[in-house]
């Protein structure tokens, strides 16, 4: 039987979520499937302040006990076309010991039952399509490819570095 985790919403004041926050998006940024790449000094120390100077934005935090595994980034921002806020799940990261035990599906619902708060009317989220196990959970818990009209296709994911 796996081991019980909990779930909640990080408190960026409080200097242990704090730190789980970095050391959490930390390791998944040095992930192959968040880029491979560590965090830099800079993110590392001015992550948590940023996010807590912008009131659209919250994370929620898995822990197995006292030790934080995973961790959910949330930035809200708005649909023109419905006139209400949307959630964008901007980082889902579960340490690599403890995946495949529900603790993504658990920190998404803790999301989406914030956004519900907030009058969100979706969330959002973008995953490399090489992250078969990360599709699979997101399709099974009710995310979709975006469209519109379906013979104009689904939408596509693009950025621009500056």
């Amino acid at each position: 039987m796996a081991a019980a985790f909990s779930v909640r919403r990080a408190d960026y004041g409080r200097a242990s979520d704090a730190a789980a926050i970095v050391m959490l998006l930390d390791a998944y940024a040095s992930d192959p499937a968040g880029g491979g790449e560590p965090l830099s000094d800079y993110a590392k120390v001015h992550l948590v302040p940023e996010l807590a100077a912008r009131p659209q934005a919250f994370s929620i935090l898995a822990f197995d006990g006292e030790q934080p595994i995973g961790l959910v980034n949330c930035i809200e921002g708005f649909s023109t076309f419905k006139c209400k806020p949307l959630v964008n799940v901007h980082d889902v990261a579960v340490l690599a010991s403890h995946r495949g035990r529900g603790i993504a599906e658990a920190m998404l619902a803790e999301a989406e039952r914030i956004a519900v708060d907030r009058g969100a009317v979706k969330m959002t989220l973008e995953v490399l399509s090489g992250n078969s196990p990360a599709v699979k959970l997101y399709r099974r818990i009710g995310y979709e490819g975006y469209q519109l009209d379906p013979t104009m296709g689904t939408a596509q994911f693009f950025q621009k570095w500056l």
